[in-house]
């Protein structure tokens, strides 16, 4: 009888939600393959999940980190259908939709038709006070310029402000896309963020056109599988189809018990790895030959209590600055210290509703960073989603720092809340003491993509592969921070991680 093969060594570094996830399909790809695998995990916390936290207390769901994620993008559906916690999701309260924006200290509705900050109707963009005349007309020169020529890379604010202007850009973009960033316009790569500003540019000649017709395209909710959709034969949905048609296209997502409910499951399915927790990754060498004067596996992970994890793949999914002390002896790694990080922090206050004096017809608003106001942005966060607060007290969450305004981040807790306070008093009318604060700071947190990220990336990666075939790297700093955007690469290096296994063990 043929001895079982050896299984395979994969070390996953990062235990955060990329780290987890590419542990899981690691797996999960293994065994279609027929691989026998082996995974560690070492993360450096004694706590999983990276930026995602939530906080369950006193009827209270609180998220620490990110509070939601964008339904569209399916990989975070598809894995938490395979993680049978699909029926936990939770969509935005629908009558809490509507955002405002603050200008001259005063909130706006935000317009109507707006995609990503970008105006596809003409009449709201014409009503609203949030721009003045010259600044309307200024957008409405879209229509007639010209394309760029060309093909390199610039950064969102320069490719902004050359089609809409400088209002725009200031009052309505950024506030909307350096908020999911933390980043300045001016220095975020275009390519890396949002290139379908680019391609709207270039295929309609007009990015407002470009983007309304993007608007129209999107497909209504499919009809669930008893529905008009399945009975007139169309293509059989998907479960993360469903998942979208049941939440009738719902924008951003969530779980009943927040989003640490995606992490507890993915520990569950890890149950059987093994784990490194509060050991951080400190070097990374080949490996050394033994006895028969080949190496009985490619690499060694160093850990810093001295332990060497000995792997035949690594996935790397810390943080860039991390991933760089790691490879640097191997690699030119002068992109992963390109991309720079934001520090941030949100205060939450809670309110008793009976004392708090007034009612949210919305979601919250957004500060420009032309206001000089201490908070980046403020949700209603038991407006916005009904699961996380008992019905007699109001939450709210407050955002603080942005790239390149830092400094209130670090501030003491009780000077942080009265910075805040002090904005909410000024800006909606808040006077009530809260009954319960939470302050969470985010050093390091939000990767900033230079302009150029994208071929940069490309570059770097081909350098890995070839200087360290096995050795892989994913995460917020590589292709996308959004959670699913995080997932999706955690799967697809997973597999392809697992496929160069199968090939070198043929």
């Amino acid at each position: 009888m043929a001895a079982a093969a050896e299984p395979k060594t994969i070390v996953v570094v990062g235990g955060g939600i990329t780290g987890l996830a590419a542990a899981y399909y690691l797996r999960r790809s293994a065994e279609a393959a027929g691989l026998p695998v082996r995974v560690a995990i070492a993360e450096a916390s004694e706590r999983l999940g990276g930026k995602i936290e939530t906080l369950r207390k006193d009827g209270f769901v609180i998220e620490k980190g990110p509070d939601s994620f964008l339904a569209r993008k399916k990989a975070i559906l598809d894995l938490a259908v395979d993680l049978g916690i699909e029926e936990e999701l939770v969509p935005i309260n629908p009558s809490g939709k509507k955002s405002f924006i603050v200008f001259r200290g005063k909130l706006h509705p935000m317009p109507d038709g707006l995609m990503l900050g970008i105006p596809t109707e003409i009449a709201p963009m014409l009503k609203t006070g949030l721009l003045s005349p010259a600044g309307k007309l200024r957008a409405g020169l879209d229509f007639v310029l010209p394309a760029r020529k060309g093909n390199d890379d610039e950064s969102i604010g320069d490719f902004l402000t050359r089609r809409l202007g400088r209002e725009v850009v200031e009052r309505i973009a950024e506030p909307l896309l350096a908020g999911i960033y933390a980043g300045e316009l001016d220095k975020l790569s275009l390519r890396a963020t949002f290139p379908q500003f680019r391609e709207a540019e270039l295929k309609h000649g007009s990015l407002i056109l470009g983007m309304r017709r993007a608007m129209r395209r999107r497909p209504a909710p499919a009809a669930g599988a008893g529905g008009a959709a399945g009975q007139a034969g169309q293509a059989a949905q998907t479960p993360a189809d469903a998942i979208l048609a049941r939440y009738k296209g719902a924008p951003f997502l969530n779980f009943r018990r927040g989003l640490a409910t995606l992490v507890e499951a993915l520990e569950r399915e890890l149950s059987g790895a093994e784990w490194r927790r509060g050991r951080k990754a400190t070097a990374l060498r080949k490996g050394a030959a033994g006895a028969s004067d080949e190496p009985d596996h490619r690499y060694a992970v160093v850990l810093d209590d001295g332990e060497e994890l000995q792997a035949d793949a690594v996935v790397v999914t810390a943080p860039a600055y991390e991933a760089e002390a790691l490879l640097r002896d191997h690699v030119d790694c002068g992109m992963l210290r390109a991309v720079r990080y934001a520090s941030v922090a949100n205060v939450v206050l809670a309110f008793d509703k009976a004392s708090f004096g007034r009612e949210f017809a919305g979601s919250g608003f957004l500060v420009p960073r032309t206001e000089g106001r201490q908070i980046t942005a403020c949700t209603w966060t038991s407006t916005k989603w009904l699961h996380t607060s008992p019905p007699d007290k109001v939450l709210l969450r407050c955002y603080i720092g942005r790239s390149g305004d830092e400094d209130a981040v670090s501030l003491p807790d009780d000077q942080l809340i009265r910075l805040v306070r002090h904005d909410l008093e000024e800006l909606i009318g808040v006077t009530a003491a809260p009954v319960m604060t939470e302050v969470t700071r985010l050093h390091r947190s939000m990767p900033q993509y230079p302009v150029g990220h994208v071929e940069a990336m490309r570059d770097f990666k081909r350098k890995l592969a070839e200087a360290l075939p096995g050795v892989w790297t994913a995460g917020a700093a590589f292709d996308g921070i959004g959670l699913p955007d995080c997932i999706r690469q955690a799967k697809e290096t997973a597999e392809a991680a697992i496929r160069e296994l199968c090939g070198s063990a043929s």
